[in-house]
């Protein structure tokens, strides 16, 4: 049987006060629509998160493991882990791996002392920062509306406004992407999970 992939489209956008992650919520099997409410979103610590597409269980395992490796980075030095902290570890995993590549593309986002912070981390270990990212299958469909939208100086109803129609524009696009979009905020006030019917009245 054909490996669960979530084919997917995530996005990431920096604001002026946080950064914004976005994804929909279609796991597939080939053409086989898997999972209708498949969660690829997920806090690592209380002020940094990460966004998934490709392998699902690829993508599982990185997770646990990323975010155990994280408690232990503020148990022993006492402080939290910074955004490129974490970006430097799941590229040094995914480079030791890339002649037996985990199947996945992942963005990672936060906040940290230096302020917020949107990587993507690709199958052969390559960190990039970037102000706005779009990963997974439909990607190429969602970054025509990001080079296009984006402003440095948005504010977070803006920047989810624009991640929610970047996701949404994947959804007619890409058979891989679609069956709803999760969206996740990180502030200074922490990590907030919009609400599913605030997410339907962005889309509507």
């Amino acid at each position: 049987m054909e490996e669960l992939k979530s084919g997917t489209t995530t996005v990431g956008i920096k604001f002026k006060d946080g950064v914004v992650l976005a994804a929909d919520r279609q796991a597939s099997m080939g053409y086989l629509v898997a999972h209708r409410r498949f969660k690829k979103i997920f806090p690592v610590t209380d002020e940094i998160a990460l966004a998934m597409s490709g392998s699902v269980g690829d993508a599982q395992m990185i997770l646990n493991f990323l975010k155990s490796e994280m408690k232990l980075y503020e148990m022993q030095k006492h402080k939290k882990p910074s955004v490129k902290a974490c970006a430097t570890l799941l590229a040094n995993i995914m480079f030791s791996s890339r002649y037996f590549p985990y199947y996945i593309q992942l963005l990672i986002a936060g906040r940290d002392e230096d302020g917020y912070h949107v990587y993507t981390i690709t199958p052969d270990g390559a960190s990039v920062e970037d102000k706005f990212i779009a990963a997974g299958s439909g990607s190429v469909v969602a970054y025509g509306l990001l080079e296009d939208k984006y402003k440095e100086d948005m504010d977070m109803k803006e920047a989810v406004n624009l991640a929610v129609r970047a996701i949404s524009v994947a959804t007619k696009r890409d058979i891989y992407t679609g069956e709803g979009i999760d969206v996740l905020v990180i502030t200074k006030e922490g990590i907030r999970e919009l609400k599913e019917e605030e997410v339907k009245g962005l889309v509507s």
